[in-house]
């Protein structure tokens, strides 16, 4: 299995919409711009967002089996998907991409 190396390419946060739809909460999200987790054997790197990897765990398995080219062309690296967590309200970006 390959290694696949997660970068935190952007994160956003919707004020807005918080403001008018969440609850208050006191803990958000620990993801830092420009962060980098490598997951081996298609595993959950450690300090990975639970969530965040909900969103990415298919991809991190189909990437370290050696697979890629989703949709078709959707990434110009056919060996890399860009993810991001299901946070409507904080979403970040992750670029995942196989370690050769």
């Amino acid at each position: 299995m390959k290694d696949v190396r997660i970068t935190v390419m952007r994160i956003a946060k919707y004020d807005d919409l918080i403001e008018k739809y969440e609850n208050p909460i006191e803990h958000t999200c620990d993801m830092v711009l420009g962060s980098v987790f490598v997951s081996r054997n298609a595993q959950r790197p450690e300090g990975m967002c639970d969530s965040a990897w909900e969103s990415m765990e298919y991809f991190v398995r189909s990437l370290a089996e050696g697979g890629g080219n989703f949709y078709d062309g959707w990434m110009k690296n056919k060996y890399s998907a860009m993810i991001s967590c299901n946070d409507g309200f904080r979403p970040v970006s992750f670029l995942l991409e196989t370690v050769e």
